[in-house]
């Protein structure tokens, strides 16, 4: 049910070296063609280790393509590196609030610590409460 109330909002950390940073502006770009979240389980599900090549340019297209993006717009979109202000601006902001790992989440402003969804329940009933 979509009441409107509760609004997710997905921020890259880049943390672990520029092939994260790469993988980030790469999902920015499929974003740009209503696949983000596609593009997004692509990587994790082909993630191979930190900085190892895994998110190379030409394995970032190959990526694309498994998606079914279209690749001349992906390619130019990786390649004039559209998001990389976003992906460091999104990637300080999340040092300057003291994330260490991911996920992290926050609930107006307050980091929830826990990965049960019961806690995560509570802190938003708690903040549509207080909304009211």
């Amino acid at each position: 049910m979509d009441s409107g109330q509760v609004m997710f909002v997905y921020r890259h950390y880049a943390f672990l070296g520029e092939e994260s940073v790469w993988a980030a502006e790469a999902a920015e770009c499929a974003s740009d063609q209503g696949k983000f979240w596609e593009y997004h389980d692509a990587l994790y599900e082909n993630w191979a280790g930190t900085n190892v090549g895994a998110y190379s340019y030409n394995n970032l297209v190959g990526l694309a393509d498994i998606v079914e993006l279209d690749l001349v717009q992906f390619s130019a979109c990786l390649s004039d590196r559209k998001y990389v202000s976003r992906v460091r601006t999104e990637s300080e902001f999340a040092d300057d609030n003291g994330v260490t790992s991911t996920p992290t989440v926050f609930i107006n402003g307050e980091h929830v610590r826990g990965g049960e969804y019961g806690i995560f329940r509570d802190a938003i009933e708690a903040a549509l409460a207080e909304a009211q």
